[in-house]
């Protein structure tokens, strides 16, 4: 009937591109040991045989040999490995590098920040799978949580218990094109959703950074893209159909059943697997984008001006200088055409002063004999690499040394500065955003005004939140990312409110993983929860801030839980959204650890 790990498709088709999106979900199927990049330390399973000359004490001396080894590879392997969630899987990680039992298969999402083992990660091909798949699971209260491409930084879809992936169901079923609506399965990456109805004449209304999502987690978390008179993602969806356990295949509307259908649009995964999704989309069109350099003190001069005269507009702030990168794109012209500006420096020559630094940076490094902190080989080649690849290698020579983070701010402030200029290109294209390396996400939404009467609140959390960086000395990268958008009615989204002209801001922290080395990924894991617990502590409630479900995190003191479901209670209907839970899905079969410590039937608070 249906398969269990049949890889084929939207899974892995992509695994020979250079793209750093273009394989998220990364799945380990093999019996012998698999290659992990985020450990550089081996486990040695076996000892190398004995010479046939040894004698009994001899061989004596290095079995023992042998079993001390052994036990402290394992031992080191316990305790470097990142990010372990609790004892239970330190153990499983113990033993990564022997080989895996056959049905026995690791996943981990693209940042390699999560990871789990299961024995069940199933991929149906039809509906009439999906169903029976949901409906035998309820039956024997097997767990199987929806997880989409993997690209929550969060890991939200992701449970050791099961999983179950609709990569297999990745079709255009329907396009209209006089409404100018799409039924897709869940399944289909937007990418794969964009090309194919263009022929058609249309596209989605706005984009996230990137367009690796199945368009059923895309929605299912919340996500967004920018423009501060265009709503969350979640907005485009007008139907779903919806397989839940206790009730079947359901379908969704606001004229069906309003109040589970908005509900559901952001569900979490929580009450049943999306499996189709009508779209409202838009006439594909060009836009032109300009990108230029600016400062705080202009930014809040033409702050309003920015916000309601672009369709789509967003900052990029550099910390550690006064740089602020702004981006707009409007539809394009072609009557008009292209504004006359001849750009002053070439790609090659914006990006030099990056490379002459890295080298600089080489030569530095290794003379003081960090031959472990050294980039790999080809680094010869540095002239093929983007701007974004050669940032992550300088960072990786020392990714907590707050002068080197600030150098290389500095550089790509530069940057910017020689790459101001215009382009054109369809929109989703223009709208993309080259994200960089593996990394930690925190990222808060909170309102902004309306956009005829923007709070600036918006500009005041970037200030405080850069005075804080400078404050705590933070080895803080950039960008930090701030966008917009209008409301969602979606009482489940971070963007949500009755008020049709409110607007919110989207702010985006981050530090990257750009080293294999585990200790050092989990000293930088430690700086950025170090980093995210300051925002938090200092401005989140006085701005109403609430992170995005893709990358809140499950803290582990119990008083921290405490109070983050406070504040979840009082920006969300979690009693609303619980009842719907027990309804629909009574076994929680399609829930995991972070919805149970997020939302616990049991909560009174």
């Amino acid at each position: 009937m249906f398969r269990a790990l049949h890889l084929r498709r939207s899974l892995h088709h992509h695994q020979n591109t250079t793209t750093p999106h273009s394989l998220p979900l990364k799945i380990l199927t093999t019996t012998t040991p698999p290659q992990n990049p985020k450990l550089t330390r081996p486990f040695c399973s076996t000892p190398p045989p004995l010479p046939p000359s040894s004698s009994s004490e001899s061989e004596l001396r290095k079995y023992l040999g042998y079993a001390a080894l052994l036990l402290g590879c394992g031992i080191a392997t316990y305790y470097s490995f990142p990010f372990p969630e609790n004892a239970k899987h330190k153990k499983a990680h113990l033993f990564r590098y022997a080989p895996l039992p056959d049905d026995l298969h690791t996943v981990s999402n693209w940042s390699g920040t999560h990871e789990v083992q299961t024995r069940v990660f199933l991929q149906p091909e039809s509906l009439p799978e999906l169903e029976a798949i949901v409906r035998d699971a309820n039956q024997k209260k097997q767990k199987i949580r929806p997880v989409g491409s993997g690209l929550s930084p969060n890991g939200i879809g992701l449970t050791r218990l099961g999983m179950v992936n609709l990569a297999l169901m990745d079709k255009v079923l329907e396009v209209d094109e006089e409404r100018k609506r799409v039924r897709v399965q869940a399944g289909i990456r937007v990418q794969q959703l964009v090309d194919g109805i263009k022929d058609y004449g249309l596209t989605l209304q706005n984009f996230a950074s990137i367009r690796e999502q199945q368009i059923g987690g895309i929605v299912q978390v919340g996500a967004h893209g920018t423009g501060a008179r265009l709503p969350p993602i979640d907005e485009q969806v007008i139907s779903m159909k919806l397989v839940t356990p206790a009730k079947g295949t359901i379908e969704l509307s606001k004229e069906k059943d309003p109040e589970l259908f908005y509900l559901a649009r952001c569900g979490l995964g929580g009450l049943g697997v999306v499996a189709e999704v009508t779209l409202q989309c838009v006439d594909r069109q060009e836009l032109l984008e300009h990108t230029f350099v600016s400062n705080m003190k202009e930014i809040k001069k033409n702050h309003k001006k920015l916000l309601s005269e672009n369709k789509h507009v967003k900052y990029l702030y550099i910390p550690y200088t006064d740089t602020v990168v702004v981006v707009t794109c409007n539809p394009f012209s072609k009557w008009k055409g292209p504004p006359k500006f001849k750009p002053k420096y070439s790609q090659d020559e914006a990006i030099q002063p990056l490379r002459d630094y890295y080298q600089e940076s080489l030569k530095k490094y290794r003379g003081e004999g960090n031959v472990s902190k050294s980039p790999d080989k080809g680094e010869a080649d540095i002239s093929e690499l983007s701007f974004t690849e050669l940032r992550d290698k300088l960072l990786a020579l020392d990714p907590l040394n707050k002068d080197l983070v600030v150098k290389v701010n500095q550089a790509e402030a530069e940057f910017w500065r020689k790459s101001e200029g215009y382009r054109v290109g369809w929109s989703d294209e223009i709208l993309g955003f080259d994200c960089g390396g593996q990394q930690w996400v925190s990222e808060t939404c909170f309102p902004a005004g309306t956009l005829s009467k923007p709070s600036m609140k918006d500009l005041e959390y970037i200030e405080e939140l850069m005075q804080l960086i400078n404050k705590e000395l933070i080895p803080a990268p950039a960008p930090i990312e701030q966008r917009w958008t209008a409301r969602s009615k979606s009482p489940m989204s971070p963007a949500s409110s009755k008020s049709e002209d409110d607007i919110f801001s989207w702010v985006g922290i981050i530090m990257y993983l750009p080293t294999a080395d585990a200790r050092q990924r989990k000293e930088i894991t430690e700086k950025f929860f170090h980093y995210r617990h300051l925002a938090q502590t200092q401005l989140w409630d006085r701005y109403s801030a609430y992170e995005h479900w893709a990358k809140i995190e499950v803290p582990k003191d119990k008083e921290e839980l405490a109070t983050l479901r406070a504040r979840l209670r009082k920006r969300f209907p979690v009693d609303a959204y619980n009842k719907a839970r027990s309804e629909l899905d009574p076994h929680r079969i399609l829930s995991n650890n972070m919805l149970e410590k997020l939302f616990p039937q049991s909560d009174t608070i």
